[in-house]
């Protein structure tokens, strides 16, 4: 009997005990709590995703693995300080094809001392310069690579300074000066700009990565590549026709010139 009514005593505490659990609000699903402590495992992270889209970076990927050399090639290049620190120097130089692969790649060994990494830009460290090429020997390649090509990229002009190279203007495609990636008032864009609204993808948060950079400036004139080579076609035929007229004017000036001499003979 004394066990009996051991049992009865406990059993209310165990009801109470009960009825308080079911009086708490149930938790959350921890991976759609924001304010939960409980830390994430890989998988709550994957099941965040969205599983019918693709991944931000995912149109930057080459769409093949052929790494030849194309008829148009992109060009980036990571910049470290020299001198003061404000001078410009290449750090890294990197290639792509059309199809987004990487056709050369290189840490770039400054002619001048190293003062400044600008690692919070570049993504280039101390360390990877140690073995890196020579200057003239990357310089002499990339001419190399991009002689009789289309040069894809942004602010080319920049990139070109910094190898001490020069490319036909004609065959320069930069998304820093085409028309229709310029603001309304004319003045330029950031690349990341440019990507963010023309491919619906973020780069350069952070360090550079000069491979997704090319990349991106590549797509950007693939996009738009039957225009803008339309446009180049047309200013071309303009400036010929130019040449044309001034080189009617001068025929014209030097016979009115010899019909002056002889009227004063």
């Amino acid at each position: 009997m004394k066990k009996k009514a051991t049992q009865f005593q406990l059993n209310p505490n165990w009801a109470q005990f009960q009825e308080a659990l079911k009086s708490q609000p149930k938790p959350s699903r921890p991976f759609n709590n924001s304010d939960s402590k409980t830390p994430k495992t890989i998988l709550g992270k994957r099941k965040e995703r969205v599983d019918d889209s693709p991944s931000l970076l995912n149109v930057l990927e080459p769409v093949n693995d052929d790494c030849s050399v194309t008829d148009e090639i992109a060009m980036d290049c990571e910049m470290v300080g020299v001198g003061l620190g404000n001078k410009s120097a290449l750090g890294r130089v990197t290639l792509i094809n059309k199809w987004g692969n990487v056709i050369y790649d290189e840490f770039v060994r400054p002619v001048e001392r190293v003062v400044d990494f600008r690692t919070q830009i570049s993504g280039i460290r101390s360390w990877d310069l140690r073995k890196a090429k020579d200057f003239r020997i990357v310089q002499k390649r990339v001419a190399e690579l991009i002689k009789g090509r289309i040069l894809v990229g942004h602010a080319l002009r920049n990139d070109l300074k910094a190898l001490l190279l020069s490319h036909p203007k004609e065959d320069l495609r930069d998304t820093s000066v085409y028309q229709p990636f310029k603001r309304e008032e004319g003045s330029v864009r950031a690349l990341r700009h440019l990507a963010a609204e023309f491919l619906g993808v973020e780069i350069q948060n952070g360090e550079h990565c000069p491979v997704e950079d090319a990349r991106a400036a590549m797509l950007l004139y693939q996009k738009n590549r039957l225009v803008w080579e339309k446009n180049v076609k047309l200013q071309l035929r303009l400036k010929e026709n130019q040449k044309k007229r001034g080189k009617g004017k001068k025929k014209r000036k030097e016979g009115d010139d010899v019909k002056t001499d002889h009227s004063e003979h």
